[in-house]
């Protein structure tokens, strides 16, 4: 573990954008390897395969790169990122833990290489003939990411509009909004978005809680916490969340006379939006899965159960969560604000083995990612297992994120105060059915068939 005055990390260098890195497109030796690169058939692809998801018109990223023009104007930009683990904003370390991930978009070593000796090139187009077929977005400033593979939900849900000053502390909303169902489904799928361009700008997050009249989860254990297995929160949205496609074998109960408890909390930004709204995407199982899946919240702390973070230095808080029954873990997600800068979640086994799990070494706040594991590297932990959060936030001026580092930080709301949140998606299963995965899962890696 790192020390609380230590934080030495090779692979990312607390550097400031500034001037001379800007003017410093094509100012680099060219070598004939790296004039071999071209943007028709090296980068375009990787690009549209990593980041052009975000960098188009109506999508969370501040400019588009959909074009060679495009590219070429932000290609020194583009190789400092790059470089620097911080574009595209995938934070997962690439040396530990589990590196397998449903949404990853993590750019290889060789992708890396590629757009740096493109861009040490001189950024060439090459052959226009050799880009190729770009697939066709969606129109206007609203769509379901999830959209393209399951098409529109099969319920939309309509969160409260605010009004958004373009200055002024930060606002938070509460409002419970009726389903509409009245029979009970299975969510197979959940999506939060803005509900327009404006309302991008000004949510810093939205909350949606499922409320429901109903004693607990079947096949939770009676030992885990009302909240744990009450229906809880059902979906976050942050700018990089995303959403979550369940496994065919769970998903989450929502039944007949449920309402969505929503809390948003809106910023200023300097833009007045009288009409600030997040929109919630839900579909469902056509039958009943065998098991439920449960978004769960673990929070760091030290000692005295506090964050507590001094002025001028690192601080890490450290949290453990026995499993009271086998589950899977679908989904890691760690929140934090604007001194977060790593975390980490481990688990030691009933046997004494302790193995770490997702690694977050480059947590960008302003981009917050949930980590959805492949199906064959979702953690299977069985009963007893403690599972260990760890987080770092820096409160150095050499953060160039921190607003003060001569603030003593403790817990709060705002985005000038801290938090630290691991969200999981967890999935309760009976122990025949876990030691039956197991099993499964060992003989297609013995078989080669499993990462």
């Amino acid at each position: 573990m790192f020390s609380p005055d230590e934080w030495y990390r090779p692979s990312r260098r607390w550097v400031v954008i500034g001037a001379a890195v800007l003017l410093s497109f094509g100012s680099s030796t060219r070598s004939s390897a790296a004039q071999d690169v071209t943007y028709a058939a090296d980068v375009e692809p990787i690009l549209y395969e990593n980041c052009v998801q975000c960098h188009r018109p109506n999508s969370i990223a501040p400019m588009s790169l959909q074009t060679f023009e495009q590219a070429r104007q932000y290609a020194s930009l583009i190789k400092f990122r790059v470089e620097n683990r911080m574009m595209p904003p995938w934070g997962v370390n690439p040396h530990s833990g589990i590196q397998d991930y449903k949404n990853s978009r993590d750019l290889t070593e060789l992708e890396r290489q590629t757009i740096v000796r493109w861009v040490d090139a001189g950024a060439p187009l090459g052959d226009a003939g050799d880009i190729p077929p770009r697939p066709a977005f969606p129109d206007g400033d609203f769509f379901w990411y999830l959209g393209d593979d399951l098409g529109e939900p099969d319920l939309v849900i309509e969160g409260p509009r605010v009004a958004r000053s373009a200055v002024g502390p930060d606002l938070w909303y509460d409002v419970v909004v009726p389903t509409g169902l009245t029979e009970e489904r299975w969510i197979r799928a959940v999506e939060i978005r803005p509900s327009n361009e404006r309302s991008r700008v000004v949510i810093h997050h939205a909350l949606a809680s499922l409320v429901q009249d109903e004693p607990g989860v079947a096949g939770v254990p009676a030992s885990v916490s009302d909240r744990v297995r009450g229906p809880g929160l059902l979906q976050n949205y942050a700018a990089g969340a995303g959403g979550h496609v369940f496994k065919p074998d769970a998903g989450k109960l929502i039944l007949p006379g449920s309402a969505i408890s929503w809390e948003v909390h809106t910023t200023a930004n300097g833009l007045e939006v009288p009409d600030a709204s997040v929109t919630l995407g839900l579909w469902f199982h056509d039958s009943p899965p065998e098991y439920r899946t449960i978004l769960t919240t673990y929070m760091p702390r030290n000692a005295n159960g506090q964050l507590d973070i001094p002025p001028g230095r690192i601080a890490v808080h450290q949290g453990t969560w026995v499993m009271p029954g086998p589950v899977r873990l679908e989904s890691f997600q760690p929140h934090m604000h604007m001194r977060g800068k790593a975390m980490m979640t481990e688990a030691i086994y009933p046997d004494g083995r302790r193995e770490v799990l997702t690694f977050v070494d480059n947590f960008q706040w302003d981009f917050q990612t949930t980590f959805i594991y492949e199906d064959d590297a979702a953690p299977l932990l069985p009963k007893g297992t403690v599972l260990v959060v760890t987080s770092w936030h820096d409160n150095r001026a050499e953060n160039p994120n921190n607003p003060d580092a001569n603030q003593w930080i403790g817990w709060g709301a705002r985005t000038v105060d801290e938090m630290a949140i691991a969200w999981f998606n967890v999935t309760y299963l009976d122990q025949d059915y876990f030691e039956q995965l197991v099993a499964e899962r060992e003989r297609r890696l013995a078989a080669g068939d499993a990462p």
